[in-house]
């Protein structure tokens, strides 16, 4: 338990209101989905035109979610006690997060839109790059495979958010390649 009179912070409570955030970001972003006002009922093509583009992003922003709310808690449970800085820098984090339901939902409705994809991969690239960075903290900076696994991303993003300046059509192919990630921790050895 903390001393009453330390600057430091119980990140159990960070973690609560990180649930929060998350489950309610994850939550809206299936809320931008179309509600359709269907003439007839539906067939297979009719629901494919309708949902077919969306979902695709929807699916891919709960996945990434999901992965950055698991490095949230395995960070956290690292670091039972944070600075006034590194709470500051979390609800920055949880800030980013917040967001991805907005630029996910534009995403969504504007994939071919260069300027659009550029907000969402940057979106992405915030969120990534302020993880690794809170990563790096709990750390101490000392080579490690979570690391790796949180700066695996930032290096995905970035090109993938270039790409959509250019090509937005193939930057979620790119982006999904941030879950090499995973992939990449298991070639780094602890020290």
């Amino acid at each position: 338990m903390a001393d009453p009179d330390s600057d430091l912070f119980e990140m159990r409570r960070l973690e609560s209101l990180s649930n929060t955030i998350f489950g309610v970001a994850m939550t809206l972003l299936a809320y931008g989905l179309p509600r359709p006002a269907f003439t007839h009922l539906p067939d297979w093509a009719d629901l494919y035109r309708a949902y077919a583009g969306q979902l695709a992003g929807v699916i891919l922003s709960f996945i990434i979610a999901g992965l950055f709310w698991m490095s949230q808690h395995r960070r956290l449970a690292r670091q039972p006690e944070g600075s006034r800085g590194v709470v500051i820098l979390n609800l920055f984090f949880l800030l980013s997060i917040m967001l991805l339901p907005v630029t996910n939902g534009l995403y969504g409705n504007y994939q071919m839109s260069s300027a659009v994809g550029v907000l969402y991969g940057g979106n992405l690239t915030i969120i990534a790059a302020l993880n690794a960075w809170l990563w790096w903290l709990a750390t101490g900076g000392k080579r490690n495979p979570d690391i790796v696994v949180a700066i695996f991303p930032v290096l995905v993003f970035i090109p993938g958010t270039a790409m959509a300046a250019i090509a937005p059509q193939y930057a979620p192919y790119f982006w999904i390649l941030a879950f090499g990630g995973l992939l990449a921790r298991r070639f780094v050895r602890a020290p």
